[in-house]
């Protein structure tokens, strides 16, 4: 034995240097030597961060049982896919797999192009894109044929009203008539606004015989629902004729919140609209629905209403629709109005 050896062993064939601990520890270039002698195990004996991820070596007292279990982690979340993306607001989840296509119905494209999304040819190649979904599937061949009456159509997660027996009426109610679609007593009510009609039609809301202004007629129970209930948080807005001057703080107090006898109300917007000597035009918009809520909200800041009136519902506006009369909504502010509710 040649007096330079190491002690422990040499490095001959099949000798497998190291075999006791002994011998030179081999060299490691970056990310560590793994390679196994021939015939043997690896080199490297406990503690080696020969085999292991990069930087295992750097461990506390040598261990490998800590690479080990971040290796397995990382093996763990390979098979963990991301989550796919949420749908668009308003657009129905994707429901693979469900048959929409009915035999007796009418083609697809002639139903959009009927609900005032496009021409036949331009509904086409809507359909073609990949952007019309029925009943929550997405539709890309045009022989599909559907059912009006009782399946729901989106374009770009926008819903359509594809039902013609579905109704949409604005009316402009005056002072005096009650919000109801029959009276009892034989007072003015809403269905002589819109005259005889084989629908019957809901009111979306309701408005006190002395407050005027917009409330829509529908034989939509759906959309009558989210229309009215606060949790879908739809606006309304109303222009008040109130004493002047209004103090500063009068809109800061509302929007932060105002405790009524059924309740803490706040508005989610206020503003002054016009304020005169002795006389004051204010905008509170809010998407609460409590009797005369308005009314006493202001009174309970110590400005009793002189007169009230309900200029916007959602994206629907009043305009110069005259007390007393009535009009039948757009398409498009059908959708909008879907759109505002989360359909």
């Amino acid at each position: 034995m040649s007096p330079s050896a190491p002690r422990g062993g040499g490095a001959g064939r099949g000798g497998g240097a190291g075999r006791r601990g002994g011998g030179p520890r081999p060299a490691q270039g970056r990310g560590g030597a793994g390679k196994p002698a021939r015939g043997g195990k690896p080199f490297g004996g406990k503690g080696s961060a020969a085999g292991g991820p990069k930087g295992a070596g750097k461990n506390p007292g040598g261990s490998g049982k800590v690479a080990g279990r971040r290796g397995a982690a990382r093996r763990m979340t390979d098979d963990i896919k991301p989550a796919p993306a949420p749908p668009r607001r308003g657009a129905p989840p994707v429901r693979p797999g469900a048959d929409v296509h009915d035999p007796e119905g009418v083609r697809l494209q002639k139903v959009l192009a009927q609900a005032g999304a496009g021409s036949r040819r331009a509904c086409e190649e809507m359909i073609a894109a990949g952007r019309v979904t029925v009943d929550g599937e997405v539709v890309t061949e045009l022989g599909v044929r559907i059912d009006p009456t009782r399946q729901v159509v989106h374009v770009d997660g926008l819903r359509f009203a594809i039902d013609d027996d579905l109704v949409y009426i604005a009316v402009n109610k005056p002072v005096g008539v009650v919000s109801t679609m029959y009276d009892d007593e034989g007072r003015l009510n809403l269905a002589d606004m819109v005259g005889p009609r084989e629908e019957r039609l809901f009111h979306v809301g309701r408005l006190d015989m002395e407050t005027e202004g917009l409330i829509l007629l529908t034989n939509d129970g759906t959309l009558t629902h989210r229309l009215q209930h606060p949790s879908f948080g739809v606006k309304k807005t109303y222009l008040a004729e109130v004493r002047g001057p209004v103090k500063r703080e009068l809109g800061k107090n509302l929007r932060a919140g105002i405790e009524l006898e059924d309740g803490p109300v706040q508005v989610d917007s206020f503003r002054v609209v016009d304020s005169k000597p002795g006389y004051a035009l204010v905008e509170v918009v809010l998407h609460e629905g409590r009797k005369h809520v308005v009314r006493r909200l202001l009174e309970a800041e110590g400005y009793p209403v002189l007169k009230l009136v309900r200029t916007q519902l959602g994206p629907i506006v009043l305009g110069d629709l005259k007390p007393g009369k009535n009009r039948r909504l757009t398409k498009g502010e059908v959708q909008q109005l879907m759109a505002a509710a989360g359909l």
